[in-house]
């Protein structure tokens, strides 16, 4: 990748965020063109009967909090406020939260030592990440940097994609969606390099958010695979086999199948996490267990490992902050060498391909309840047959919506969160009206600015934990975006 700028980690005082698209592009692309793990470093699954993937996810909101008033107070991580404020609350845990951000750096290479063959997939925000150099975390930083590059380490640790922001695609526009996909390439990029970037092929969506109105699925899939991601993690129960039911067989993967009203379609990848108390079944090891319990499957004519795949909150829990070390080490050290391995996707879509799988083999997939929908119309019959469709629907079935499925099926990103989506659609449209759509380059101090409020304003913790401060949080932060995108040239 010598051919790739470097990109500096800031600009501006701000992470860097856009400006680059074509250096971002370029190394994802040579990525590509590179087996995900090097021969010499592969778990070799020809053998194995079964494998399994875990994946930890990591994420702390920005929060308008350095000082006593909401309209002036600094930008800084909620765990920092959480050192800052330790009497408060569960605050207490923030010297763990701050261990967790690093520990797969001392845990990984322990094992490599020992011989053994450690595999973990990572997911950090880029709020997060951004929190951590504001408040002067270099030391977890470090250790991340480790993780990312270097050798030998590195083809243990296959880092996700994700929102820059943690926002949740059901309920983000479709534009800034890709703006945060963009921005945390960017941003990770800066902090560890074109290879390291390269390397990163799996999309990890916040909050295991997957659209199923068909224009904004379709939008979702088109953005990851514009921005070069192979495949997506997705939650059991937010899909569907084609023509409906459950999916049959949730641990081979499958194609993501996404079709707009317009008759356009999309597709990836699709690795599928299964149901359950996520960070109990990760602390404890839960899919290694799981798949002890499996056999070789039929597909395609070959025969391949099913996989078993979780995702949890790598820091948040009980369970994670104390069980999960000592069952990480202890699964590890019991499963390298033998017929149901660790493995990271991207490693293990490289040897099923490899094998003669072809991605047009696997199964097909769609988000939920969409079936219903084409029962009804015809792809190409446009947006405005589609609504009135859903319209139909949701008069004949007060349960049918088309809100998308996430890792929980009792949480609306929507309802009841008018008071905080207003001003994040107002600061959404105005940044497209008076700066996309005028042709403000992506460099531009301004335009950097803007998004960076915008992107921050938009993260699922302004919905998640209720009305209250973290409403008026996002609330703040929108209308500090839409100060700034105002007080531009009209």
């Amino acid at each position: 990748m010598a051919n790739i700028p470097t990109l500096p980690p800031h600009v501006d005082g701000m992470p860097n965020l856009s400006g680059s698209e074509k250096a971002v592009a370029d190394a994802v692309a040579a990525g590509q063109r590179e087996p995900a793990v090097p021969a010499a470093s592969r778990v070799d699954l020809s053998t194995a009967d079964s494998a399994f993937a875990i994946a930890l996810h990591m994420h702390q909101p920005l929060i308008p909090a350095e000082g006593g008033d909401l309209h002036t107070a600094g930008i800084i991580s909620n765990l920092q406020w959480m050192q800052e404020h330790m009497d408060i609350g569960d605050n207490h845990n923030a010297p763990v939260f701050r261990w967790c951000y690093k520990r797969m750096a001392e845990f990984v290479p322990q094992l490599l030592a020992e011989g053994h063959r450690p595999r973990v997939m990572l997911e950090y925000s880029g709020t997060l990440l951004d929190g951590l150099g504001r408040m002067g975390a270099n030391d977890v930083l470090d250790a991340l940097r480790r993780l990312a590059g270097e050798p030998g380490v590195r083809d243990a640790v296959e880092w996700l994609g994700c929102t820059w922001g943690h926002a949740v695609a059901p309920s983000t526009p479709a534009q800034d969606f890709r703006l945060h996909v963009r921005a945390w390439q960017h941003h990770f990029m800066g902090l560890f390099g074109a290879s390291a970037l390269g390397r990163v092929r799996g999309f990890s969506p916040a909050e295991m958010a997957l659209p199923n109105h068909p224009d904004v699925a379709y939008e979702f899939v088109r953005t990851l695979v514009d921005c070069g991601f192979q495949w997506v993690l997705v939650q059991e129960h937010t899909i569907e086999e084609a023509g409906g039911g459950p999916v049959r067989r949730p641990h081979v993967p499958h194609r993501l199948v996404c079709t707009s009203s317009r008759g356009e379609t999309a597709e990836m990848i699709a690795i599928v996490k299964t149901q359950g108390s996520d960070t109990k079944l990760v602390a404890q090891m839960q899919p290694y267990y799981e798949a002890k319990g499996l056999q070789p499957v039929e597909l395609a004519g070959h025969r391949v490992p099913p996989l078993v795949t979780q995702i949890a909150d790598g820091e948040n829990g009980g369970v994670m902050m104390n069980e999960f070390p000592g069952k990480y080490l202890e699964s590890i050290r019991e499963c390298s060498g033998t017929r149901t391995p660790a493995v990271n996707v991207s490693e293990y879509l490289d040897q099923l391909f490899g094998a003669g799988v072809r991605p047009g083999d696997l199964p097909a997939a769609t988000p939920i309840n969409q079936h219903r929908i084409w029962e009804r119309m015809t792809p190409g019959d446009g947006p405005a047959r589609l609504a009135a469709v859903i319209e139909e629907l949701r008069a004949a079935d007060d349960r049918f919506h088309v809100e998308g499925g996430s890792w929980t099926g009792d949480i609306s990103w929507v309802r009841g969160y008018d008071n905080v989506l207003a001003p994040m659609e107002k600061a959404s449209s105005l940044f497209h009206e008076r700066i996309t759509a005028r042709g403000v380059p992506a460099d531009d101090p301004r335009y950097r600015a803007a998004l960076y409020h915008l992107l921050a304003a938009e993260t699922s913790c302004y919905r998640y934990w209720g009305q209250g401060i973290w409403t008026d949080y996002g609330v703040e932060l929108s209308r500090r975006a839409i100060e700034l995108i105002n007080a531009g040239p009209s």
